[in-house]
């Protein structure tokens, strides 16, 4: 980096961290003027503009960290924060995937937050897939609810037809009450056998997270589990976490190293299938 570009990021630094967002931003930007091919100005700026909310100026500044340095883990942090503020989830959990496991191949103080940023992902992901089905099921009930609807209309215009107008009479005016009867306990039946067909709905009313899916250090929900040589599982970031304190295994206090540590594939995959379908469960 140029001795120019420094002074004017060490001076965009001050202003960052006085909370001037906007003097900071212009201070990155006239730096990055002085050296275009240094991918950590593009990612000082992504900072301050997630602080001032310019999402998509955010993404352009992350996008070009990245192709300055593809394994610039910050570029990929901010970029999915950036894109789950826009409601891109599918994208943002993409990227904070990336940038969790960079975090991982430099042992960053960083993985934590990286990972919960993937659990994130995986939770908004979610709520868009729910928020989906539950906008096409209210239009299909309320297609039905319309037909049935039409159809009482149609049958109370035949008595009508049928009794030329004279809806006085007692005979019309039976007809009329049990067309309005019928119509009223089809609806009723209707709507009662879509809240019973809407299992998934009521899976996430009832169900807890099992246990063995929760890590014993954070006790959230795991997303990249590994297993001890004792068979004791904890997410990857907070096992690592404690070892830099103490290097023992938190249930047993038996001697534990990184070394030890294993990948457990198959509980990984029972996370994911468990998000994916309850996505609720990353703020059990």
């Amino acid at each position: 980096m140029s001795a120019r570009a420094n002074a004017l990021k060490e001076e965009g630094n001050k202003y960052f961290q006085d909370g001037d967002y906007k003097s900071a931003e212009v201070l990155y930007g006239k730096a990055i003027q002085q050296d275009s091919r240094n991918p950590k100005l593009f990612t000082n700026r992504a900072m301050t503009r997630i602080k001032l909310q310019s999402w998509e100026a955010c993404i352009d500044d992350c996008l070009r960290s990245i192709e300055l340095d593809n394994s610039n883990m910050k570029g990929y942090y901010y970029l999915a924060q950036a894109q789950l503020a826009l409601k891109h989830p599918n994208e943002a959990l993409n990227s904070a995937l990336t940038a969790y496991y960079e975090c991982l191949k430099t042992d960053s103080s960083s993985t934590r937050n990286a990972s919960q940023l993937v659990l994130q992902a995986k939770k908004e992901k979610w709520e868009a897939k729910e928020k989906d089905r539950i906008r096409r099921r209210s239009e299909l009930l309320s297609e039905l609810e319309d037909g049935l609807r039409r159809m009482k209309e149609f049958e109370l215009g035949n008595i009508k037809s049928r009794h030329q107008g004279r809806l006085d009479s007692t005979d019309a005016r039976e007809e009329m009450e049990e067309v309005e009867d019928i119509s009223r306990k089809k609806l009723e039946e209707l709507q009662t056998v879509f809240a019973l067909a809407d299992p998934e709905n009521m899976q996430q009313r009832s169900q807890e997270v099992p246990d063995y899916m929760i890590d014993n250090i954070s006790f959230c929900v795991m997303h990249d589990p590994v297993i001890t040589k004792n068979g004791n599982s904890y997410e990857r970031s907070t096992i690592l976490e404690h070892l830099k304190r103490s290097p023992t295994d938190p249930l047993t206090r038996e001697v534990l190293t990184i070394n030890d540590l294993r990948p457990n594939l198959a509980l990984k995959q029972a996370c994911a299938d468990f998000l994916e379908k309850n996505g609720w469960a990353v703020d059990y």
